[in-house]
């Protein structure tokens, strides 16, 4: 048999692949919209503007979980039954500190979240003890590190004022806490981004909550997924200075090196999410934060230009990892834990989604093409 025209049949036989899947459709989903073209992200409905100012986290994962109206409950009982399940969790922490590796902190969450026994649970409470897991997590990574007293939980407070609260020792105000709670709710879905696609195939195979979660974590441990804040933190603290933006940003270029926070896979505008994120930063109206802020501005303004001189075919606008930078850097969150602090909001879309797969009771199982010799003569 010719290995030449066996090929070639084969390539006859099936459709063109797309590499990474890319405008390809793989569910139908209920869960969020991305609309790339006109810059609009919609979550269970709403826009994402919508819900970042209006719902609590707590408020936004029921909704993801159950469809019923952000109403459907009082906020004081969603507010209790996440609290609750934080104090659980702090007691797993304390039971299993010893284990977790201290070097990296994406390792250490899915490891931590892998340890959680949750067979006997409910959909709803199993989701609910991961997602205030993640919390309790991230709220004590720093002490984790250096060994100290973990702060235990306070089951009164909202998710996300509690998280600042065992991260810094000290309840937050009331608008630190609603600008991270805006964070966590923004990010708390993304259409069928490498993390979620991930949750589903895995739930596809009708395995258990737990693993599905973990595997989604570490799709999101990989730095073309989840890893760019950090770097455009780094980055504008290179700069230093708005003149000094273009210069530098044209040397990065020159020298062969993408300039991070810029372009994205799906938006050929502005991410909606920076801008929402950059008008939680102006919110705070801290000291120093003006200064911060006009600097981003300038370095995001110089970095469209000088993208759109070098690359006028494409649209490189600012995406959701720019303004991420500058606002969990304003509510003194460790650059080590923007990755998992973003795993802490997407939680919630990424359980929905898996609810969303189970229901379906279809395997997910792709088909590839082979494109290699016949050795078989």
């Amino acid at each position: 048999m010719n290995g030449a025209t066996t090929t070639a049949a084969t390539a006859v036989e099936h459709k063109a692949s797309s590499t990474g899947l890319e405008g390809v459709n793989v569910a139908d989903t209920l869960i969020s919209e991305v609309d790339g073209a006109n810059g609009r992200l919609i979550i269970a409905g709403y826009t994402a503007e919508t819900l970042a100012t209006t719902l609590s986290f707590e408020q936004l994962a029921h909704l993801l979980w159950t469809g019923e109206e952000a109403n459907a409950q009082p906020k004081s009982a969603l507010i209790s039954r996440f609290g609750l399940a934080r104090v659980a969790a702090f007691a797993r922490l304390e039971a299993c500190r010893s284990i977790l590796n201290k070097n990296d902190a994406m390792d250490s969450l899915r490891s931590f979240i892998s340890l959680i026994d949750l067979k006997a649970a409910d959909d709803l409470k199993s989701f609910t003890h991961m997602a205030s897991a993640m919390a309790v997590f991230v709220g004590n990574w720093t002490n984790l590190v250096h060994e100290r007293p973990l702060v235990a939980p306070d089951a009164s407070l909202e998710q996300s004022a509690d998280i600042l609260r065992m991260l810094h020792g000290e309840t937050p105000s009331a608008a630190l806490s609603q600008a991270l709670n805006t964070y966590l709710v923004t990010v708390s879905d993304h259409g069928m981004n490498a993390s979620t696609f991930t949750a589903r195939v895995v739930a596809s195979t009708d395995s258990d909550n737990v693993s599905c979660i973990t595997a989604a974590i570490g799709a999101l441990k990989g730095p073309l997924h989840g890893g760019a804040p950090g770097p455009v933190l780094r980055m504008l603290k290179s700069i230093g200075s708005a003149q000094n933006a273009r210069p530098w940003l044209e040397k990065e270029l020159s020298e062969g090196r993408r300039i991070m926070g810029m372009g994205h896979r799906v938006y050929r505008v502005r991410d909606p999410r920076a801008a929402i994120f950059e008008q939680a930063v102006r919110r705070l109206a801290q000291e120093g934060l003006e200064e911060r802020l006009a600097l981003a501005s300038a370095v995001e303004r110089e970095a469209e230009t000088i993208l759109r001189e070098r690359y006028p075919e494409r649209n490189l606008k600012a995406n959701v990892e720019f303004f991420t930078s500058v606002l969990l850097d304003s509510l003194d969150v460790p650059e080590e834990l923007f990755t998992p602090m973003f795993a802490v909001g997407r939680v919630a879309g990424w359980c929905a989604h898996v609810l969303e797969q189970r229901g379906l009771r279809k395997l997910i199982r792709p088909a590839s093409r082979y494109v290699g010799v016949m050795r078989d003569q």
